[in-house]
């Protein structure tokens, strides 16, 4: 039985709408991140993820890239470096445990080995024990960045092969034991791609606008509000609502300025805020199609004892 209560819209097939259950249904589990840049999963999962952590979920974020072409100075080094510190003040704000960054170079992921990339995850997810991954959708339409459907394609895959024995059988021997990937949750990152999964975000939209608001070196989004209250002040102007201190006034910005997308997304279902993702269930789209019900509905009606 699905946690989620179903609606059906016409223009995406079934969509599960998918809200807060504080009796923590997933505690126990692990919920590994899969992100290239350090905007991603705020931008794309800041509320789910800091729903799932509610409900029990022990969280761990793993980056593919160092972000060195994402900042607001020429210098690569410092680039890399406040973007690492924007990294750790997300996993701060959503109560994720570590983060492991595979330092990667930006914009660059597909001249990186898929096969080192893919066993690097895979020991991971077998390490951590990972149950559920949220990440990219590796067949996402319409995806220029060449790190994000790397990153997903070696995300899907890692996903069941770190449940094989036989791969990586060095891991095994070490103690490292294998560990399928139960569920996935697959960004829906540009306009077209698909999505089957409506949350509802205002439970968590305070974890929402601090996990954006985190995002300061690849910018506008984290430091917005303060550059709009410095530059309010040097005219000799102010606005309320940016509040008395850069902190406040970037959360502000981001509140009143910052959600309208999610808004919008939220409207159709009837939720003041919501994100999108494609959600893939264990057993895959075997069990994502009905096979499975079908299947188990076929036995019970037609299977005989043995003689």
């Amino acid at each position: 039985m699905s946690i989620f209560g179903y609606r059906e819209d016409t223009t995406h097939g079934p969509v599960q709408l998918d809200r807060y259950d504080s009796s923590r249904p997933h505690e126990g589990k692990v919920l590994a991140v899969v992100q290239a840049h350090a905007d991603d999963l705020p931008l794309m999962s800041g509320g789910l993820v800091a729903k799932l952590v509610d409900e029990g979920y022990a969280a761990y974020l793993i980056q593919t890239t160092n972000d060195e072409k994402c900042g607001p100075t020429p210098s690569i080094g410092d680039t890399i470096r406040r973007n690492e510190e924007d990294v750790a003040q997300l996993v701060d704000v959503l109560g994720i445990r570590a983060a492991f960054n595979l330092g990667y170079r930006n914009h660059r992921l597909d001249e990186a080995s898929p096969l080192e990339l893919r066993c690097r995850l895979i020991f991971l997810f077998r390490y951590l024990q990972v149950d559920t991954v949220i990440t990219f959708n590796p067949w996402g339409d319409v995806e220029e960045n060449p790190d994000h459907y790397v990153t997903g394609r070696a995300a899907e895959a890692a996903c069941w092969m770190a449940g094989a024995g036989k791969d990586y059988p060095e891991q095994v021997q070490a103690g490292i034991k294998p560990h399928s990937v139960a569920d996935k949750y697959y960004w829906t990152m540009r306009p077209g791609q698909p999505y089957n999964l409506v949350t509802d975000i205002g439970t968590h939209l305070e974890q929402k606008i601090a996990s954006m608001s985190a995002n300061k070196a690849q910018g506008p989004a984290g430091s917005q509000g303060r550059r709009l209250r410095a530059r309010l002040a040097a005219e000799g102007r102010k606005l309320s609502l940016l509040g008395d201190d850069d902190e406040t006034a970037d959360r502000e910005y981001i509140r009143h300025f910052g959600l309208e997308e999610y808004r919008r997304m939220g409207q159709p279902y009837g939720m003041e805020y919501a994100e999108y993702h494609y959600y893939v269930p264990r057993g895959g789209y075997a069990v994502h199609t009905g096979l499975q019900e079908r299947l188990e509905r076929y036995i019970a009606e037609h299977a005989e004892p043995l003689d």
